[in-house]
Parts: C-alpha cells; structure tokens; sequence
C-alpha cells in the first residue's frame, strides 16, 4: 500500500532542489505554510516550508499530521555544529534524539530541566518525555546504511533546538557540557520530533552543517553547500524508500 511521506524545512531554499527534482506541485497554503506534492515510485512525497522556530515548525506539523496522514516526516536544513562533534562545512548529521535545550528555568544555581521540575512536555503510552524527544531508529538506521553504500559520511548523536542560538562560542561551550555532547544546534527539530511523536508518526532528521558554533561571523558560514549536500542525500533515501512501515517510539 502506498504511504506518505512529509519533508520540512524552515525556508524554501533549504528544500528549493528537493521541489524542482521531484516536481511537487501546490497544494494550498493553509495556515500560512506553503505545501507541495507529488508522487513517486516509492509513494507520495508531500513537501512544506514552516518558517523559522519552534511554533512555526510546530503548527505547520500538526497541520500536516492532520491533513495528510504521513507514516514518515522528515526535518531537513542547516544546522551549527559543537567544535567538539568534530563535524566541518558540509557534513551531515542525523539526529537520535532531540533536545528543547532552552525550555525550562534559569536559577543562581543553574539551569532546571522540564524534568527537573517535574513537568512532562507529552505523556504517551504511559511514557513521560519532558525536554528529549527520540526519533525512528528504524528509519535513521536505513538513513546510515544508505550512507555507508554511498561513501557518505552520516554522523548521528543528539540534537539542540533552541530559540536563541548560540552567537559566541562561550554559550556554545556552556550549552555543550549542559547536554551531554551534542551533535549541532537548531531551531526547529525537536518541535517537529515533539508533535510528531503526540501524532505517533516516525520522524526523521537529517541536516547539513553550515556553521561551527563559535563566535558569530558569517563569512565563515557555508549555508548553500550545507543545504545542497543535505537535499542531495534526501533525495536519494526518498528514492529508495518502499514505504516499509516505521514505528514511531513509545
């Protein structure tokens, strides 16, 4: 039976190659949130740009969810890498887990978790998720596989999304050694993983990195190669997708 797959992104150049490869066509813009389709040999490919941030992901999520009864969404960009990941311009990170990294409350004596006060940010089959969302193992280990045969290097481990990225690499220093070694920062994952998980749809997300997290100067930044590669690498795993059903995890 054919199945759906949604993609999304917060700007349309970060799915622009995606959209002319496969040639979507409109399908509305409800919400604000440009949406395309198309069908391909491996099922329909429904693609979306959210804006930028964690409501705009989040609602544009929850539309698609509701609208076109995906069995795989896909979250795809840019994304800055820790120094400490040992990730350069243009290499691809997976996600594992994703994190609302700045979602909770700042003390004098440090900064306090969902979890540590004692809040759950969704409550699903008697699990309790509080600021880490998993994402499809299923579906990241077909992402890796995929890599090792095309000589790409996929690197997974935990994801930040955040709403105030890190601008100086002394945020960025603190913020690493707070969650325990993550990959890159964002600013969209998680809430895509977080309604995606309430809708019990797998998620994947794959992005490009355009950027160390260091002291903010731009002209060191590669968002088009992060882009490309990412979009690239995509295409590829939606070709040779076969619909094979992907749990979401509980």
């Amino acid at each position: 039976m054919s199945q759906t797959v949604v993609v999304t992104a917060a700007t349309h150049g970060e799915i622009s190659r995606m959209l002319e490869t496969l040639g979507g066509r409109m399908l509305d813009t409800a919400g604000g949130f440009p949406v395309w389709g198309t069908e391909t040999a491996a099922g329909r490919v429904i693609m979306a740009v959210t804006g930028m941030g964690k409501i705009n992901a989040a609602a544009a999520t929850a539309l698609l969810c509701e609208r076109h009864g995906p069995e795989l969404i896909i979250n795809t960009g840019c994304a800055g890498a820790f120094p400490e990941s040992g990730l350069t311009l243009g290499d691809l990170a997976l996600a594992t887990v994703e994190v609302t990294a700045d979602e909770g409350v700042d003390t004098k004596g440090g900064w306090l978790s969902y979890r540590d006060i004692g809040i759950a940010a969704v409550e699903r089959q008697g699990m309790r998720y509080y600021n880490e969302f998993p994402l499809s193992p299923v579906a990241a280990l077909r992402a890796l596989r995929l890599a090792e045969e095309l000589g790409v290097t996929l690197v997974s481990g935990k994801f930040l999304t955040l709403s105030t990225c890190s601008g100086s690499a002394e945020r960025g220093r603190r913020l690493y050694e707070r969650s325990g070694a993550p990959l890159c920062e964002n600013m969209e994952g998680a809430a895509v993983a977080q309604v995606a998980l309430r809708y019990g749809v797998a998620c994947l997300e794959i992005r490009g990195v355009s950027n160390l997290v260091e002291d903010r100067d731009l002209a060191r930044w590669n968002i088009p190669l992060a882009v490309e590669r990412a979009e690239m690498f995509l295409l590829r795993f939606i070709a040779d997708w076969r619909g094979e059903r992907l749990i979401c995890p509980s």
